[in-house]
């Protein structure tokens, strides 16, 4: 806010809200201006919030006058003399905007990737979250292998995974996970259908799970049954990707550099024109967050940034293979927190 010449922060985006306030639950906005910071939420949330965020003023949006959030901010800042206040410009409706700007009397200045910029190297305690997040998503993979075979439907297999990562000590909240089998695996973000598992397919599982906010990501391909010589062809060759781009990692190098490390194995080869271009983001209390690894990752890696490497090859109406880890960059690499093995697994 100094640096920017701003009077107050308002802050909308929830992962945002919980890195700087620490609450977990639903319906949250902050209001941080140089005299006070206040926490902006309903009646259902106010109890949590006063016991999470102590050091905040609670408010209770739904009892101002004009029953908005922006209503609930007019006396806020014209008690503490605040004229512009910056605001995450990715996040706020421009009908959000239009009546914020016309009830407060003041300038609303639109700011890019602030909080991100904090969250993107993460601290001791988010880094042990985060390995027992991607531990959690890594036993759950070993128990999904024994479920799937022929005639299971994609949404069976989906559920099992999900259930599989609660009990074994993920957060209950929701997320979303993909599950994908045969020609549908060139999908890169295809959903869990009613469709049958078939002898021959590769299944093509991307998911994770919350461990006290902190998400993990992976991504696993296998082969129901034997598989072909192109099926195991094109799977060494994404497996080859993922590890060539994991050895480049290191702070100092862009995500331009890994991602051209990426290209080296199938440089000359039929399947170049297959693969995608954004193969790895970083990953904390949002799942697709700084840095980046791909054709416009222009920004530096940093040690203790925590992030996934996932080249694939997609070929459409044939199938897909994608193999994804995430992990750690050290001092002088990166740690995979995944331990499924990138061994090609025919079941």
């Amino acid at each position: 806010m100094e640096k920017e010449g701003l009077d107050g922060f308002y802050i909308a985006k929830p992962a945002n809200v919980r890195c700087i306030s620490g609450y977990t639950g639903d319906d949250s906005y902050l209001f941080i201006d140089k005299r006070n910071q206040y926490f902006i939420t309903d009646p259902r949330y106010t109890e949590q919030a006063g016991m999470e965020c102590p050091e905040y003023t609670i408010v209770n949006w739904r009892a101002s006058k004009g029953y908005s959030v922006g209503s609930a901010m007019v006396d806020l800042v014209k008690e503490d003399g605040v004229k512009t206040i910056g605001f995450e410009e990715d996040y706020l409706t421009f009908c959000t905007w239009k009546t914020m700007q016309e009830l407060l009397a003041a300038e609303m200045v639109p700011t890019s990737d602030v909080v991100e910029s904090f969250r993107e190297v993460k601290t001791p305690e988010e880094i042990q979250k985060l390995r027992i997040s991607c531990d959690i998503a890594s036993r759950a993979f070993e128990k999904i292998l024994k479920d799937i075979r022929v005639g299971v439907t994609e949404k069976e297999l989906a559920s099992k995974l999900s259930h599989y990562m609660v009990m074994e000590g993920a957060d209950t909240k929701p997320y979303g996970g993909i599950l994908i089998s045969g020609a549908k695996t060139s999908l890169l973000h295809g959903i869990p259908g009613k469709k049958a598992i078939e002898y021959g397919d590769y299944v093509l599982m991307d998911y994770g799970c919350q461990y006290d906010g902190y998400l993990s990501d992976m991504t696993r391909t296998v082969v129901v049954g034997k598989a072909t010589d192109k099926q195991r062809e094109v799977y060494n060759l994404c497996r080859r990707m993922t590890e060539e781009t994991e050895a480049m990692i290191r702070p100092g190098v862009t995500g331009i550099d890994c991602y051209e490390a990426s290209l080296k194995a199938i440089e000359g080869t039929e399947y170049f024109p297959y693969h995608y271009t954004g193969i790895g983001h970083g990953v904390g209390l949002f799942v697709h967050e700084l840095p980046f690894i791909g054709k416009t990752g222009t920004g530096v890696l940093k040690e203790n940034s925590v992030m996934t490497v996932e080249p694939g090859i997609y070929i459409p109406g044939w199938g897909g293979v994608r193999i994804e880890d995430q992990g750690i960059i050290t001092a002088d690499g990166y740690e995979n927190l995944i331990s499924a093995t990138h061994e090609l697994i025919e079941l």
